[in-house]
């Protein structure tokens, strides 16, 4: 049975990507010395709230995902951001290998308000993988599972997810409206021959005091 260890090397903004992605360099290596064809491999990305603290204005955003500071005892618990998929090609021993992390803006995404709402530091992450390994031998190919525990952990900056959003929503946001709102909006904005939606909004919305 081949043996496996991953390590995440690095996370960063693709720069290229034509929609909002990171890019894991991971490094895979087998123990056993088989020589592996390709692996199918599938990726669980994990966000652990609690290994990382918090500053006050930190708490502000993060109260409509964990409520107030008093109940984080209880509701700060790792959360589900996101699946991915890559095949890696043939290797013995070890290989080095990039890992596609698409990524969206939407606040409805639990993982998006989280890292809107944190001001710097880190995003501890968990990886969790699976997949199948093609194994070649003596007597042809073999098939077997990515064993269950292995998993990798990294802490990702926030200046790179801040990198990635600056790259393809520069000074901006995404919110999801429902659709007769937007209409509604639209409708708005041009009977009242507004030039952008940030003029809209500013109409619509009070003066708030600061």
């Amino acid at each position: 049975m081949s043996r496996y260890a991953f390590t995440v090397l690095d996370i960063a903004a693709e720069r290229w990507a034509a929609s909002p992605q990171l890019t894991a360099r991971l490094r895979i290596e087998e123990s056993t010395g088989a020589t592996v064809h390709a692996i199918a491999l599938r990726c669980q990305v994990k966000i652990e709230p609690q290994r990382r603290g918090y500053s006050a204005d930190d708490e502000a955003g993060l109260r409509a995902l964990f409520g107030d500071r008093g109940r984080w005892g209880e509701t700060l618990k790792p959360f589900t951001w996101m699946q991915c998929a890559t095949t890696v090609r043939g290797f013995t021993g070890s290989i080095e290998t990039d890992l596609a992390l698409p990524c969206t803006y939407d606040f409805e995404v639990a993982g998006s308000r989280y890292l809107h709402a944190i001001g710097d530091g880190t995003v501890p992450l968990t990886l969790m993988f699976a997949g199948t390994v093609f194994t070649r031998g003596e007597h042809g190919f073999a098939v077997e599972q990515v064993p269950w525990d292995c998993e990798a952990r990294y802490d990702l900056p926030v200046a790179a997810w801040r990198e990635m959003c600056d790259l393809h929503f520069p000074h901006s946001g995404w919110i999801r409206l429902d659709r007769d709102l937007l209409d509604t909006l639209a409708d708005y904005r041009a009977r009242h021959g507004l030039v952008s939606w940030e003029e809209t909004l500013e109409r619509l919305l009070p003066k708030v005091e600061t």
